[in-house]
């Protein structure tokens, strides 16, 4: 992997008030980049969670028309995203409340294009009732179940209800009885694909029965995927998309001939949980820094806060990591801490009180979640500060 130096970051954000989180806009645009080429010439979703910017996935769209749209993560995102002036915008996850329905349809009935996650009859009884009381068609999205399950093994993640041709045809009869609900796309997340690192150090068998059971599910996927989308589209006639994927897969779900597009999140930022895979690597192009404040004994080195944990089952790999100087380590007592984090440190470089010490966060967007604004770096300069959601004072979940 391409790596910063120590005094290139350090030099480049003396001066900055700490804690801070960054973005390397070399390394982003190039992951931009990156990530186009290995699509296969399919259009391209962005996952917001995993920015969680609005000047960055302008910066994303703007580079090609092939990036096309935003898939949200809840429906109150979709609509302050719509405000901003955001078009195309799929809400991944299930909305079930009245008053975030209704601001989607409001949205619509403006004429934007926002699409509401469906899977269960429930979602279509209540997105229905919406649109019949504020007479517009809402569109919506059915969520199919891409998972493997074999012997003994779920191997993928527990999401939709539609986990089988019956179960599709079920919901495809049932969608009849609902005039003011309008199927326009399919969305499959291969999770196990997409979010699951295939190369990861120290791990040599596991990663190769991860590979085994990867390929005898995109075999499965691509089957089951493919028998779906004849259904709907029997049903309902012509789509405005069918979705699948993530950062980890796009090659793979690209190469399916019903996939008209792809997401992609993580990749732009590359987080650690994305340094382990076989097919591809990108950039780490984001980052944050925590002043050290103290030296309690030799190679020690305390600092202020970064505690950033990300989401997830409970493990190693969801701390952030001590990125730059290289050799840099969490201290296995008291790792990141909610206000100090202690390093352990022999290398070359001398630390001083004051300096600063900069960590990769384990997921992508989450980060975000910390700091209200975002260091743009381009050329070894800052060159402007941008708002996160929380920056513009937004926190959707």
């Amino acid at each position: 992997m391409k790596k910063r130096t120590y005094p290139y970051y350090k030099n480049a954000f003396e001066g900055q008030a700490m804690p801070f989180a960054y973005v390397d806009l070399d390394f982003f645009d190039q992951n931009i980049k990156d990530i186009l080429e290995r699509a296969n010439r399919k259009n391209i979703r962005i996952a917001s969670k995993s920015i969680r910017c609005v000047q960055l996935m302008r910066r994303i769209l703007d580079y090609s028309d092939q990036y096309q749209g935003i898939m949200c993560f809840t429906a109150t995102e979709a609509v302050w995203l719509s405000r901003q002036g955001f078009d195309d915008l799929l809400v991944a996850y299930p909305t079930f409340q009245a008053k975030h329905i209704e601001g989607v349809a409001q949205e619509v009935q403006k004429g934007k294009k926002i699409y509401l996650m469906t899977d269960k009859l429930e979602h279509l009884q209540q997105i229905n009732k919406i649109g019949e009381r504020l007479k517009v068609k809402i569109p919506i999205c059915m969520d199919l179940d891409v998972s493997s399950d074999f012997p003994g093994l779920h191997f993928g993640v527990y999401r939709s209800s539609l986990c089988t041709l019956e179960s599709v045809k079920i919901y495809l009869e049932q969608l009849k009885k609902f005039p003011f609900v309008n199927l326009k796309g399919i969305m499959g997340y291969e999770a196990q694909i997409a979010g699951v690192g295939n190369q990861v150090p120290h791990q040599g068998v596991k990663n190769r029965l991860i590979r085994i059971l990867q390929r005898r599910s995109i075999k499965e996927i691509r089957e089951r995927r493919g028998k779906a989308i004849e259904l709907v589209k029997e049903a309902v006639g012509a789509l405005d998309f069918v979705n699948g994927g993530g950062t980890g897969s796009v090659e793979v779900t690209s190469e399916e001939e019903g996939i008209t597009e792809v997401a992609v999140g993580s990749g732009f930022y590359t987080p650690t949980l994305f340094d382990n895979y076989e097919h591809f690597q990108h950039l780490p192009a984001s980052g944050y820094a925590i002043e050290i404040v103290r030296q309690p004994q030799q190679q020690i080195y305390t600092c202020l806060g970064g505690g950033y944990v990300a989401s997830g089952p409970l493990g190693i790999d969801k701390l952030p990591k001590p990125y730059l100087p290289d050799g840099c380590e969490l201290y296995p007592n008291e790792m990141a801490g909610e206000v100090q984090t202690p390093i352990y440190y022999k290398g070359k470089e001398s630390l001083q009180i004051g300096d600063p010490i900069f960590f990769r966060h384990s997921k992508a967007g989450e980060l975000c979640e910390r700091f209200n604004e975002l260091l743009l770096l381009k050329g070894g300069k800052v060159v402007e500060k941008t708002e996160t959601y929380r920056g513009a004072g937004q926190c959707f979940l």
